[in-house]
């Protein structure tokens, strides 16, 4: 892809600006550890982590990260429909939970395997219990 085109596909600082300190807010609220963070936006690298926490605005994201962030935003609002109690909303990803797609585990496990994938059946998985499409 030609640097002209990738730069097409980044959003503007502004947005990023918001984005990550909104996912971050995320994350501090579901109580994830740095590696956890790192997993869920698939970082590879703990200091890049840590400039987008101080430098949002300052943030690259290529379409996977901005993909998993989006299912970040999505699973967490989510989250907010189907249990109004912020305590519960925020401990569901932690409980064990015996739906077979998580056989007995948390979902935050699920959530943890690393992939783009993972992050989309969580969300599925909310949107379809909610009665969303």
């Amino acid at each position: 892809m030609t640097a002209q085109a990738e730069q097409l596909l980044q959003p503007d600082a502004g947005i990023i600006g918001s984005l990550l300190p909104a996912i971050f807010n995320i994350f501090n609220q579901w109580r994830l550890t740095g590696a956890q963070q790192m997993t869920l936006l698939g970082l590879g690298n703990e200091k890049t982590l840590y400039n987008w926490k101080n430098r949002p605005e300052k943030a690259r994201l290529t379409r996977d990260m901005l993909e998993r962030a989006s299912y970040i935003l999505g699973i967490y609002k989510s989250l907010q429909i189907l249990l109004p109690d912020q305590a519960l909303a925020d401990q569901w990803l932690s409980t064990p939970n015996d739906n077979p797609l998580f056989n007995g585990t948390a979902p935050l496990d699920r959530l943890l395997a690393g992939q783009v994938v993972d992050l989309a059946v969580v969300r599925n998985f909310l949107d379809a219990e909610r009665g969303g499409w």
